[in-house]
């Protein structure tokens, strides 16, 4: 069996990203795997499993935005953002309108700072935040800048008692829905919580591709998951492929640095000094992940697929 590339899980509610992980592992009989970013266990959707070698590629594909789509429930606030936690303030009762909602949600477009829920994985000094919350302590954290690239919203009920929105977002690595929703909320004077959640593609990688647990655990019981995974430089379309000729595959296999004279560009054009590309022999085999050296003509290695 190959055991090799990128394998596109739907995490389900109810496990962590680590239980998925160590269910595959058991299922393939493979040490060597990894995930590309950590969904709560009451997050469904996208997780993307890096298998053997691809687990070199983790760090790029879980650099890359990432789509969900997500309930907000206003009136309500917990000490976790959403409905697991202890409810901490309540509304009687919310009045809204459509037009004041929206405003509201245009204003989140764009780079903006949140500053990390307690419950969360984030480290200040040496410490997870969430092992803190459980111990019943607050800590101050610094605001972080993230990236909203898009947010739309797809339904709206506000007439019940807790209004609740239904909307799509594409953001940045390291954005907390959770922390999104209860801004929206204050932004719009009532305390909020994220109802639901689902991740529809990380990057590349979009959740009709994702198959269960259930699929893979048949999967592996006939001895074949092969049409399930994706190559690992599939996984990462957005950086330019180049191709060189067998005399420089050898050199690029080995590690070596190239002339970017010998490159040949598939037609999406070069990224500027510094930037990273997709390299392949002419004749089709993927070789490695190179950079393009500021000012010397050359590309470098940053992973040699051999």
């Amino acid at each position: 069996m190959n055991l090799e590339g990128i394998l596109p899980m739907n995490k389900p509610r109810g496990l962590t990203s680590h239980d998925v992980v160590a269910r595959a592992r058991r299922m393939l009989g493979l040490r060597r795997i990894g995930h590309t970013g950590t969904l709560d266990p009451e997050v469904s959707g996208v997780l993307p499993l890096c298998l053997g070698r691809a687990t070199r590629m983790v760090e790029y594909i879980q650099d890359l935005p990432k789509e969900y789509l997500a309930t907000l429930r206003i009136g309500l606030s917990t000490d976790t953002e959403d409905l697991t936690g202890r409810i901490l303030e309540q509304a009687g009762h919310v009045h809204l309108r459509e037009a004041e909602v929206r405003d509201a949600f245009s204003r989140f477009v764009g780079e903006i700072e949140q500053i990390p829920p307690m419950y969360s994985a984030v480290k200040v000094k040496g410490q997870k935040l969430y092992e803190l919350a459980r111990k019943g302590r607050e800590v101050e954290r610094r605001p972080r800048k993230v990236t909203i690239l898009q947010l739309d919203i797809l339904e709206l009920d506000l007439t019940n008692r807790h209004p609740e929105i239904r909307f799509r977002v594409l953001c940045s690595k390291g954005t907390y829905i959770r922390t999104l929703c209860a801004d929206i909320g204050k932004e719009l004077g009532y305390p909020a919580v994220m109802a639901n959640l689902v991740r529809t593609s990380a990057g590349a990688i979009r959740l009709e591709q994702c198959i269960s647990l259930e699929q893979l655990e048949e999967a592996a019981a006939n001895g074949d998951i092969s049409p399930y995974l994706i190559p690992a430089d599939r996984a990462l379309p957005h950086l330019p492929a180049c191709y060189v000729p067998p005399a420089l595959a050898g050199p690029a296999l080995k590690g070596q640095k190239l002339p970017l004279a010998g490159l040949l560009p598939d037609g999406s054009g070069l990224p500027g000094e510094g930037g990273l590309i997709r390299l392949y022999d002419r004749e089709g085999p993927f070789l490695g992940i190179f950079r393009m050296e500021p000012g010397s003509g050359l590309v470098v290695p940053v992973k040699v697929f051999s």
